[in-house]
């Protein structure tokens, strides 16, 4: 007696169906991951530039009068940045506040960067 060893029809529709739910889910988990690297290299990215940008003001004082607002150029499209200045709880000191701002699967992010720069020294040094 030869028995032959064989899926059954039930077992192939159990099968197609159980990849049916399985597929969808996974690839929208590799979605979801490739969305969630592209956003911290993007963010890493935006610190970096922000933190150059912030210290190439205060180094030189040009933040009295920097503009409070711009690009990083073509060397990196879609990243913009805002300056914002306010008087710290003491007279001399002034906080400086920057955002970089950067698109991430077409919704904007951003991340915030600030110091702390004393008015009378920069002022005395020149």
């Amino acid at each position: 007696m030869n028995r032959r060893s064989a899926f059954t029809f039930v077992e192939v529709l159990a099968a197609m169906a159980l990849l049916g739910i399985l597929i969808p889910v996974l690839v929208s988990a590799l979605h979801l991951s490739s969305g969630v690297g592209e956003a911290a290299e993007r963010l890493t990215i935006a610190a970096q530039l922000g933190e150059n940008r912030l210290s190439e003001l205060t180094l030189g004082d040009a933040w009295s009068s920097a503009q409070s607002g711009g690009d990083f150029g073509t060397d990196f499209p879609g990243y913009r940045w805002e300056l914002k200045k306010t008087d710290w709880q003491t007279g001399a000191m002034t906080e400086l506040v920057m955002d970089v701002f950067f698109i991430v699967q077409g919704r904007e992010q951003d991340v915030r960067l600030s110091t702390l720069v004393n008015e009378s020294l920069s002022t005395a040094t020149q």
